[in-house]
């Protein structure tokens, strides 16, 4: 039987649990970007300081896999009419990601971080140079929404119609290429080109195969949270290790797309998926407002952080294993109110995210 025929059949498939994921998810980037000038201050800040932030940057980094494996998991079953597809979905991320991408703009302008010209021509085409390249650090995500969005309809369709089997096999070329791209296993490389097996196109296909895989094997979420955790321990212990070795912050522990944040982000999805949280009515709805608001949330988050930076609000407040916390728990409030506003204004709703 076809996996997705499978999971057409099985009436039982409960995913409610991934709007919880998703908001959880949401606030582990913002800690992410609460923590990481503490990893590139190394040569300033107190080691315990910097500890800090390692730990916590490979607690969260499951957080944006996790965001494509739930976009898998939500998208690669269906069927679509190609133009429909590509119009809801992009046609969904353009506006916001034009009107963020110029607030950007204009704040690093009024920030005095570059200037214009004064000459209409040079400054437009400066302005044209930051959408392509992504006016803001954060932005990135949106340009790599857009690639896999171009790429689902093509990949739904070998999905829909993939055994198990197939999915499986997949899932392995995937990760083999990814580990014979790392620069401790090159060696073993060959002329063999699997390029088209990498980058987070795997992340889709994953998001999709753990959502609706059943595994009958009741210990598994707490096999998942030791795992979790171990892998949180070496993440953190290998980057101090080779900032040490190397006297320079080193990723190869952090990678998005390697072996190491692979794992971390599956053991978070299978967490969330077999760990039953039971809310009230009120935190429920609570939940699935904020829900609705992540991608508004994600595009203006970096604004806020910015915002408390200049005003000396970051980890140096008090000890950073809370001021981090705090911080970013207060940024995701704050975002999520900001967009809500923004929300109910005719004019600019369509603009929010």
């Amino acid at each position: 039987m076809k996996f997705s025929e499978a999971v057409v059949n099985n009436k039982d498939h409960n995913i409610e649990w991934i709007n919880n994921l998703r908001l959880i998810s949401m606030f582990a980037v913002i800690v992410l970007h609460t923590a990481s000038p503490l990893l590139f201050g190394y040569k300033s800040v107190p080691l315990f300081n910097w500890l800090t932030g390692d730990v916590y940057n490979a607690l969260v980094r499951f957080a944006v896999p996790v965001f494509v494996m739930i976009t898998g998991a939500l998208l690669l079953h269906r069927e679509y009419e190609l133009g429909d597809f590509l119009k809801k979905r992009i046609g969904r991320l353009i506006l916001p990601f034009l009107f963020w991408s110029l607030v950007y703009v204009a704040y690093r302008l009024y920030n005095e971080e570059f200037t214009f010209t004064g000459h209409l021509w040079p400054d437009v085409k400066f302005v044209l140079h930051q959408l392509k390249s992504g006016a803001y650090y954060h932005l990135w995500y949106v340009y790599l929404l857009i690639g896999l969005y171009l790429f689902i309809p093509v990949l739904s369709k070998f999905v829909q119609h993939a055994t198990e089997k197939e999915i499986l096999y997949f899932l392995v070329i995937w990760f083999l290429a990814m580990l014979l791209a790392t620069p401790y296993l090159s060696i073993f490389n060959t002329a063999v080109d699997l390029h088209n097996f990498t980058g987070y196109i795997g992340y889709l296909v994953l998001g999709h195969y753990l959502t609706y895989k059943r595994f009958n094997l009741r210990v598994l979420p707490y096999i998942a949270a030791l795992v979790f955790v171990a892998l949180v321990a070496l993440i953190s212990w290998g980057t101090y290790y080779l900032q040490v070795k190397d006297h320079e912050l080193k990723t190869f522990f952090y990678e998005p797309v390697g072996p190491f944040v692979v794992a971390l982000a599956t053991c978070a999805f299978l967490i969330a998926k077999y760990t039953k949280v039971k809310l009230n009515a009120t935190v429920k709805r609570v939940c699935n407002n904020a829900g609705k608001y992540t991608l508004g949330i994600y595009l203006s988050h970096a604004l806020v952080l910015n915002i408390f930076d200049l005003n000396d609000i970051n980890f140096t407040i008090f000890n950073p294993v809370v001021s981090i916390l705090l911080i970013a728990f207060v940024c995701f409030l704050l975002s999520w109110l900001l967009v809500y506003g923004m929300s109910k204004v005719p004019v600019i709703k369509h603009l929010v995210g």
